[in-house]
């Protein structure tokens, strides 16, 4: 007789069961890699052109948002004296999704 029996089909379902599960789960993984690394890039990207912006002064603390183009991400500084009386700190800090994810930026400025 030619043919598989049951207990071989079986085994190979399972093993593709297995196969395609892990293969399913690795790819959820990383499109929520992907995503998260949109959102940082955008927090950057929004950052920096905060801080280059002509009418933007990084003297003095703050907070605003980038709304309307982007609404779910805000900013906040604050400014700290350093051990360097000529030199003080300033952080930029981006937040979003309701506040739960944040990255922050340095910038040292003259008094």
């Amino acid at each position: 007789m030619k043919g598989f029996t049951l207990l071989e089909v079986m085994i190979a379902l399972a093993i593709m069961a297995g196969v395609i599960l892990t293969v399913i789960s690795s790819f959820n993984y990383h499109l929520s890699v992907v995503g998260r690394d949109r959102e940082e890039t955008i927090a950057v990207l929004l950052a920096r052109e905060k801080m280059a912006d002509v009418n933007f002064r990084f003297t003095e603390s703050g907070k605003g948002t980038f709304a309307p183009d982007w609404p779910d991400y805000t900013w906040e500084t604050a400014i700290q004296p350093t051990d360097y009386s000529w030199l003080k700190q300033g952080t930029m800090t981006i937040s979003w999704d309701t506040e739960r994810r944040k990255i922050s930026f340095v910038k040292y400025l003259p008094q």
